[in-house]
């Protein structure tokens, strides 16, 4: 019987394997780490956005690269047959906001444990600590894999599912994109995807840790929108991260690589700019005789109230009846269009997905294998392909690698 190997104990490898096997194949699972699903493990904040509930058609709509290569996967493997297979296990899900579907247990070891099962009731043969240095390749065909210890398992079929560079510490280092460049594919750029951005004034390091939610966000490079949007931000050390920040990274990678993006954040996007300058109003009124940093308490968290008082250069002690309409509207463009902005995004070691990898162009999209190298098979985030946060990516590993593993 054939050898099918899996290269790579991941969500993608995992699935793959469990399916070739599933299929009849006689299977290899190979990770280089102590145990499965390292980067499984730290999803979600450790609780494991499995997938997202949406509608497929509105999932597709939340892929930033490559979606039409991705429709053969996510109807052949949907979102709700991964929650079906997770209930399959003993894993209960639920959905959150944004159709976010965690385990009902928030514990992300309860998905890797599921996925295990699923290995080990196929009879998939899985090599922990074991390390692949390259794919034979003879004639356009794959012949085996090498292994860093000299040792070699000769094998028909091979499936890549190594990951990207994001979060290195769970293994993922690019092997893959050797045994790919290796074998003829073209690599494409790797940048850092879903990933923080630095703030290039102070003022956002001193909020460190203040979460701001259902705020408005919008991009400009050179005077130009390139992104706007709503959700939570988070200030850090750094500048600013948080779902918001992390979906438009996506979107400004190739702006900041030509220089500085602007940021602006509307504090109260659901106010029209009249409604909230009589709300402005309403309060000044109210806190006539009290000095101006004892006049925002009830219209900004705390934390905040300090960086509006210095930005606007109203001197904080000034009697809030003494406020010009001038000032007035100052205070108002900052709560509308608090400014910042980003020289660059945080590195690859922080990003949640690699953007770029194996270029989608040499393979078939039915079925994951490589059009130029026979039995070779790509899966996950190793290919050019990913989508925005909130389960998508996550998808899109399971999807790609049973597809991979029905077709080896």
């Amino acid at each position: 019987m054939d050898t099918i190997v899996v290269i790579g104990g991941g969500a993608a490898g995992m699935i793959a394997a469990a399916t070739a096997a599933e299929k009849g194949r006689k299977t290899i699972l190979i990770e280089k780490n102590e145990k499965l699903g390292k980067k499984i493990y730290i999803t979600g904040k450790g609780r494991c956005n499995i997938t997202n509930a949406q509608d497929l058609d509105d999932f597709m709509d939340n892929i930033t690269t490559n979606k039409n290569f991705l429709y053969s996967a996510l109807y052949t493997f949907t979102n709700q047959d991964i929650v079906d297979l997770m209930h399959k296990y003993g894993v209960e899900t639920k959905i959150e906001r944004g159709n976010r579907v965690f385990p009902v247990s928030d514990k992300s070891n309860d998905v890797i444990k599921a996925l295990s099962k699923h290995l080990k009731e196929n009879n998939v043969d899985i090599k922990l600590n074991t390390a692949v240095k390259k794919i034979i390749v003879q004639e356009d065909k794959v012949k085996g894999v090498l292994l860093h210890d000299g040792s070699i398992i000769d094998c028909s079929k091979v499936i890549i599912a190594t990951g990207g560079i994001s979060y290195p510490s769970t293994g993922s280092t690019g092997d893959g994109y050797e045994f790919a460049k290796e074998a003829g594919h073209t690599i494409k750029k790797l940048s850092a995807g879903l990933v923080p951005l630095e703030i290039e004034e102070d003022w956002p390091k001193k909020l460190q840790g203040l979460a701001l939610k259902n705020i408005e966000m919008k991009i400009t490079f050179k005077n130009k929108e390139i992104y706007s949007g709503f959700g939570e931000l988070l200030f850090t050390h750094f500048g600013i991260s948080g779902p918001l920040v992390l979906t438009a990274s996506n979107h400004i990678n190739n702006y900041l690589e030509k220089g500085k993006v602007h940021i602006g954040l509307n504090l109260k996007p659901a106010l029209t700019q009249e409604v909230l300058d009589k709300r402005l109003q309403r309060d000044f009124v109210k806190y006539a005789n009290k000095q101006f940093k004892n006049a925002l308490n009830e219209l900004l968290p705390s934390k905040l109230i300090p960086i509006i008082i210095s930005l606007s250069n109203i001197p904080e002690d000034k009697l809030v009846n003494q406020i010009t309409k001038e000032e007035r509207m100052k205070i108002l463009d900052l709560l509308t269009n608090l400014p910042m902005t980003s020289l660059r995004t945080r590195s690859i070691n922080e990003a949640i997905v690699t953007i770029g990898g194996v270029d989608i162009k040499k393979i078939n999209p039915s079925t994951m294998e490589s059009k130029i190298i026979n039995g070779m098979y790509f899966a996950g985030e190793v290919m050019d392909i990913d989508a925005l946060t909130g389960g998508y990516n996550l998808q899109l590993a399971f999807s790609t690698g049973y597809l991979a593993g029905i077709n080896v």
